[in-house]
């Protein structure tokens, strides 16, 4: 290749360079413009998504406050109407500047109560407002009152209206916003909750009486209770053990000796009982004596009441208790049946009823 040929190939090398790197600028500049009319519409779509979203939670607001965007405004009439009278009549009552902010008391107070009323019942639905309610009306009565006196100047008439225009706002607030009427359910639910709440509180009482104080070596002394499932007696005087149907009574008991003696022994716990046969610290199953009525009376529940007592071992009452069922003289399952074959006190009927259904011995246990 000769030395000219050499030379236009090197101009036509650097135009074809300079081309491409023209061409590129100009790709560059269009990617650029592109790049901003996207930045552009994006803002711009933001912008629109934004005050999309703020209208859609205006109308969402609107739609969940309707009641108060109509009451609302009689606030603002009344307030209006009050509070350059109240201003007026302040500033002519102490005659000066200072009378000019007799409307915070006679106005400004009543409303925080009321507001304060709605922000309590919306937000702690729990807590108790008729303090605050005994607020708002007090107020409002001093409100009533003073623009009253003011209307009075000029006649009974003026009076009226200008205590009634005073109040009118935070009555309507109070009776329709801050007072929401709840519904069925919500009623329902709220004397369920009261109800509850009333009953463990009496079951509490009548724990707190009977637990004992347990004395340590310090002198501490804490309260110890008795465990377990009870109901409440007539009148609220004590508390009554109680078997849940579906619950178990006590662990499963498959040796009826050890489970005797587990019975002697939450007897004992109970009440003081009558000690003979005592060996080594031991208790024997006579231990425990139990009042029973006198067998040979068959006559109603408040003759019985009136016949000599005599005394039967807890052993001696099983015993009898395990013929009665073997017999099919009494229903294991019933109080009543247990306490009027055997001739025996509720208490120790009901402890054999629990004893019956701990043993299983209806299902085949151990006889």
């Amino acid at each position: 290749m000769s030395w000219y040929e050499e030379r236009r190939a090197d101009q036509r090398l650097k135009a074809d360079l300079a081309m491409q790197e023209q061409d590129r600028r100009h790709e560059r500049k269009r990617q650029d413009r592109e790049d901003r009319r996207k930045q552009a519409e994006d803002r711009r779509n933001d912008r629109r998504n934004r005050r999309k979203q703020r209208l859609e939670r205006i109308q969402e607001w609107a739609g969940e406050h309707a009641v108060d965007l109509l009451i609302y405004p009689l606030a603002l009439v009344s307030a209006v109407l009050a509070i350059p009278a109240m201003a007026a009549y302040g500033h002519a009552t102490y005659g000066d500047a200072t009378g000019y902010v007799l409307p915070a008391l006679s106005e400004l107070g009543m409303w925080c109560f009321a507001v304060a009323v709605q922000i309590v019942r919306s937000s702690y639905p729990e807590r108790p407002v008729w303090a605050l309610q005994l607020g708002v009306w007090l107020f409002a009565g001093v409100a009533a009152v003073l623009n009253a006196l003011h209307g009075a100047e000029k006649g009974p008439d003026t009076a009226a209206v200008m205590g009634v225009a005073s109040v009118a706002g935070v009555v309507a607030h109070q009776l329709i916003v801050a007072g929401r009427r709840r519904t069925a359910e919500e009623r329902a639910e709220a004397r369920h909750h009261r109800s509850t709440r009333m009953k463990v509180n009496r079951v509490r009482r009548q724990a707190l009486r009977a637990a004992v104080g347990e004395v340590d070596p310090d002198g501490a002394v804490r309260l110890v209770y008795v465990p377990g499932r009870y109901t409440l007696k007539r009148l609220n005087r004590g508390l009554d053990r109680a078997v849940v149907p579906g619950m178990p009574v006590d662990p499963e008991v498959t040796d009826w000796d050890a489970a005797l003696a587990d019975l002697v022994a939450a007897d004992a716990t109970a009440r003081p009982v009558e000690k003979t046969g005592i060996e080594d610290g031991s208790t024997s199953l006579d231990s425990g004596s139990i009042a029973t009525l006198d067998p040979s009376s068959d006559q109603q529940e408040s003759e019985d009441r009136r016949k000599p007592f005599f005394r039967r071992s807890l052993a001696q009452l099983v015993t009898e208790f395990d013929a009665a069922i073997d017999e099919g003289r009494l229903d294991p399952t019933v109080v009543e049946s247990i306490r009027k074959t055997l001739k025996c006190s509720p208490k120790y009927a009901r402890k054999l009823r629990d004893y019956y259904a701990a043993t299983k011995r209806g299902k085949g246990g151990r006889k």
